[in-house]
């Protein structure tokens, strides 16, 4: 069910009315139902997946728990009869035994979503490899269904269970609970991959029905609604008409594609969050923001902490800091200092880090070696800024220039075409032909193209052009207003005039401008095929 679908509406409707009339203490009960419903929406087979994962980690983040308790009241026992050694072994040994739920329930989550996700782009390379060792015959694609959200609810899953063995927070002891936190519909489609300490705040808790509250949710559903149908759903013939025929749209076109592609995406995943945390702010629940003017970024590594925060904060959390500082890495440093000097010493376990850190990246995006490409691309474009900030600390300290509003502008232009370079990865979906296409930029010169009317055949016509560039103006400047806090706190500051004139120009526009409607083929949000 997509979110700007008709049914959709409807469901929030009769969520909405319902989950404020009857008892406060079922509200989460009510929840719980209707992510079961939409999930079950997409796939009644898809249930098995998600009731399986949640089951699973259920059970092993309340044995962890269980044994942290007897840790505890163990030690409170018997603590003043122990030496410090004896204290460390004790503990040392809780660990051991409280990793093993973990990491066998982490196998079963894991293993859930590389089976349904992974099996036939290993099937694909496994036969790849053998016709290249000369073998004629291959195995068979299983062809299997990617459930709803996969990767995003075992994520969320796999972050509370890493977090209650760190004893970050005591397990969730009620499974319905923890169903809830699993399942919750506003996120399952596309994030954010919210931590159970920050979402389980509000998310059981009564909510008495909040004026102001249902009047900001409202407000940012409808934000999100005009992001997704004024903009990225507009864009969507022209960046199909690029990218499918890349025989005839190269050079300058690519340039274009991949530019409108970069606004289109933009467009389509803030404004799914938008409706994501808008329903949730309606529901009294509080989630975390995904997304803070990435296009305003200075620098990938910059543009890394604006962009989808929730999963380069998973990333780094789970894999980064945890590799960083294991005991390889520990090993490799020194082995690394011993051989090679301190300088390769120093840099290897980071080198190594952050690439596996963007390969696991760029497949959870996808399995495809386009998504590893992807993935590894901004990894070494991280490293080598990284090896280049003494050259920068030498420019700016020279030339004096980084705070003029000039050069500010160009590492935001620069930070954009670099990151709109390394989407034509997922643009293409295959990586020679992403060379190939991105060579053509200098190579074709057909930039004419760009002057001549050719831009008005890409299944856009002027008018929406217009319509296009205005709406990404009023997105920027909201962006920039957001910069001294919250627009919509600053929209009720002014007279009921002005507020309900711009809430009813929002409205309209969605209904005048959108892309939906009879014939409409509706398009669903970009990052729920992740």
């Amino acid at each position: 069910m997509l979110f700007t679908s008709y049914g959709f509406i409807l469901f929030l409707v009769v969520l909405f009315v319902f989950y404020y009339l009857i008892p406060r203490k079922y509200q989460w009960v009510l929840l719980l139902g209707a992510s079961y419903l939409f999930y079950a929406l997409s796939g009644l087979q898809f249930l098995a997946y998600i009731a399986a994962t949640t089951v699973c980690v259920y059970y092993a983040g309340c044995r962890i728990g269980d044994l942290v308790q007897s840790e505890s009241a163990y030690l409170r026992e018997h603590k003043h009869e122990m030496t410090k050694p004896e204290i460390n072994e004790y503990k040392s040994k809780m660990k051991a035994r409280k990793r093993i739920p973990m990491l066998l329930a982490l196998f079963v989550a894991l293993g859930i979503l590389a089976f349904v996700k992974y099996t036939d782009f290993a099937i694909a390379n496994i036969n790849l490899i053998a016709r290249a060792l000369g073998s004629e015959g291959g195995i068979s694609f299983w062809t299997i269904a990617v459930p709803l959200g996969i990767s995003f609810y075992t994520f969320k899953s796999a972050a509370y269970l890493i977090d209650i063995y760190r004893g970050k927070f005591q397990p969730e002891r009620n499974l319905f609970k923890f169903a809830l936190f699993v399942s919750f519909f506003p996120e399952v489609i596309q994030g954010p991959i919210s931590r159970f300490d920050q979402l389980g705040k509000t998310l059981y808790g009564p909510h008495d029905f909040d004026g102001r509250n249902v009047k900001f949710g409202l407000q940012r559903i409808a934000w999100g609604f005009f992001k997704k149908l004024v903009i990225a759903d507009q864009l969507t013939a022209a960046v199909r008409t690029i990218f499918e025929d890349p025989d005839h749209y190269n050079g300058a076109f690519v340039l274009v594609g991949m530019l409108l592609y970069a606004f289109q995406l933009l467009a389509d995943f803030s404004g799914g969050i938008d409706i994501t945390i808008g329903i949730a702010q309606v529901l009294g629940i509080k989630v975390q923001e995904n997304f803070l003017r990435p296009y305003f970024a200075k620098s990938i590594t910059d543009y890394w902490r604006r962009w989808h925060i929730s999963m380069g904060a998973w990333f780094r959390d789970y894999v980064f800091f945890p590799m960083s500082v294991s005991k390889p890495m520990l090993a490799l440093s020194k082995f690394s200092r011993r051989r090679f000097g301190n300088v390769i010493g120093k840099r290897a376990p980071v080198y190594l880090a952050t690439l596996t850190t963007w390969f696991a990246t760029g497949i959870w995006h996808g399995s495809s070696w386009n998504f590893i490409a992807w993935g590894l691309a901004n990894g070494v474009i991280i490293l080598i800024s990284q090896e280049l900030e003494p050259f920068y600390d030498w420019f700016h300290g020279k030339f004096k220039v980084n705070h003029t509003f000039a050069f500010r502008s160009f590492q935001v232009v620069r930070t954009l075409l670099l990151m709109s370079t390394i989407r034509l990865f997922d643009c293409y979906m295959d990586v020679p032909l992403t060379f190939r296409m991105f060579g053509s930029m200098f190579t074709t010169f057909n930039y004419q193209v760009l002057f001549d009317g050719s831009l008005l055949h890409l299944g856009i016509s002027f008018s929406h052009y217009v319509l296009i560039l205005s709406s990404l103006t009023i997105v920027g400047i909201v962006s920039l207003l957001q910069r001294s806090g919250s627009v919509r706190e600053k929209i009720e500051g002014q007279p009921i005039g002005v507020r309900y004139s711009l809430y009813g120009m929002l409205i309209l526009s969605i209904l005048v401008f959108g892309a939906y409607g009879v014939g409409y083929d509706a398009k669903q949000f970009i990052y729920n095929q992740f």
